[in-house]
């Protein structure tokens, strides 16, 4: 999350700042009251979001049977969401550098809060489904600017850390919090409040950032708006997210699943061939050469798509096996919440500013893979305290590891290139979410079935199945960590 506020004079320029800020040339920075304002809107537009992703989650049971879905039309109340968000986060990063992303975010704000209340007022499965696509939508356009404008507003590298470990907090803390509130609303209330509970923080946020985030001025559509690589991209992402999440039901080398996979290369062959040889390209090319974008990304899609598919795992585990409700699922994880969440706030940017992000990085990586090794052993009758509580502490190195590779990943970047960076890394960060809990959810439906079948009880049979994604996703940590131990030197600062 972190980039170099570019010169409001450049023709180039159009980087969000806040009333007072100034060229990067000698003159004073801006107060800082007017940036920690626009930090905590910005944070605050991403909390919702981020809980929305999880809280749903915790309150499908309750959606199937209020409205009748069966269980493999239950999961486009997940799919939808994350096919639109994974599919527009590109070019909703780019429309920010263009037509600002200040105007990006508060759009984005209003569509996913709009969205929210059609998804509490549904009453039907296809407009529940299509009112999450638009909250995917929503979601993206904020989500793929947050990044490019928190780096410009916060140019100096301390001030960066801090900012850094802010925003990373919350996406440390936000999903398991969203657990958390999900189990009890559904439980207290039903459902819909899961929906009606971002309202008045979707309306705050966005209301506060139309008063404290200044405007910002891109060069306009005119500035080069790639359309037909807009739209390869597009169908690309959307068409392989819609066959990563369709492998549940239909199987990873399945003809469906192989033919929409094969058109979805194809389209992103061409896309990039496209932004080759268009004038202004949708994502410059240029981009690939900061190598710590490059690697970081490519560090996040490994280590999200461990983390999230181990979340949406261990929450089914202690449903499935264990019998715990909604609500005390959620609390059960509240400790990684915590943990997460006090390293990320507290910690992340004095240890990254003494000790370096790449350090950190692998630190946060080797916390999370011990945390993950220690669930391959998973027992059926599971002692919560023994076997699961030192799992949620270790997930602390989350909050170091996000806040490093966030930060890894944006130093260097052209500032005219923040919005489509930030898009870029939120991207990756989407794909592995949805890879994640395709390849894990797969893997244990897979084993948990072959052994019911060979005649195990149906605990056993389930506590193997989770333990194969445990080991599945300890191994993609351990891949990120390989890939971060070999990746480019240690960023310098600027």
């Amino acid at each position: 999350m972190t980039s170099h506020a570019p010169t409001p004079h450049a023709p180039t320029s159009h980087a969000p700042t806040v009333p007072d800020t100034p060229a990067p040339d000698g003159a004073p920075p801006a107060p800082t009251r007017s940036r920690a304002l626009a930090l905590a809107v910005l944070c605050a537009g991403m909390l919702m979001i981020i809980l929305d992703g999880s809280i749903v989650t915790v309150a499908l049971p309750a959606i199937q049977g209020d409205l009748h879905f069966s269980p493999a039309d239950l999961t486009w109340t997940v799919n939808a969401y994350l096919i639109a968000f994974g599919g527009l986060l590109l070019l909703a990063g780019r429309l920010g550098d263009l037509i600002g992303r200040k105007r990006v975010f508060v759009a984005g704000l209003a569509v996913f809060t709009a969205a929210s209340l059609l998804c509490a007022l549904a009453t039907s499965q296809g407009m529940l489904i299509a009112a999450r696509f638009l909250q995917g939508v929503g979601g993206a356009m904020a989500s793929a600017v947050s990044l490019g404008m928190i780096v410009t507003l916060f140019p100096e590298p301390g001030e960066r850390g801090r900012a850094i470990g802010a925003f990373s907090f919350v996406g440390a803390a936000g999903a398991s919090i969203g657990q958390v509130l999900g189990g009890v609303l559904t439980e207290a209330l039903d459902w819909h409040w899961i929906f009606l509970i971002n309202l008045p923080i979707g309306l705050a946020a966005a209301l506060l950032a139309l008063r404290v985030l200044a405007p910002d001025h891109g060069p306009g559509l005119r500035g080069g708006v790639d359309l037909l690589g807009a739209g390869l991209v597009t169908a690309a992402l959307m068409l392989g997210s819609y066959a990563i999440v369709g492998t549940g039901g239909n199987g990873w080398a399945s003809a469906r699943t192989l033919l929409l996979g094969a058109l979805a290369l194809a389209l992103l062959a061409a896309f990039t061939l496209r932004q080759a040889l268009a004038a202004r390209p949708l994502l410059p090319l240029r981009i690939f050469r900061s190598r710590g974008l490059t690697a970081a990304a490519a560090v996040q899609t490994l280590t999200v798509g461990g983390m999230f598919g181990f979340q949406v795992m261990i929450a089914l585990y202690l449903q499935d096996v264990r019998g715990y409700g909604a609500a005390a699922t959620g609390l059960a994880l509240l400790p990684a919440a915590v943990s997460g969440g006090a390293v990320s706030l507290l910690l992340s940017a004095r240890l990254n500013a003494r000790f370096g992000e790449r350090r950190m990085l692998l630190t946060g990586l080797v916390l999370l893979l011990a945390g993950l090794a220690l669930l391959t052993r998973l027992p059926a009758d599971a002692d919560y305290a023994l076997d699961v509580l030192p799992t949620m502490l270790l997930i602390s190195g989350f909050g170091l590891a996000n806040s490093a590779v966030t930060a890894l990943a944006m130093a260097g970047v052209d500032p005219r290139d923040a919005g489509t960076a930030s898009g870029l890394f939120g991207t990756a960060q989407q794909v592995g979410s949805a890879l994640g809990v395709a390849v894990l959810s797969t893997l244990a439906t897979g084993r948990a079935h072959a052994l019911t079948v060979a005649g195990h009880p149906a605990a056993e049979s389930l506590t193997a199945g989770f333990r194969l994604a445990f080991t599945v996703a300890a191994g993609l940590l351990a891949l990120a960590l390989l890939l971060a131990a070999a990746s480019a030197r240690p960023v310098i600062r600027t």
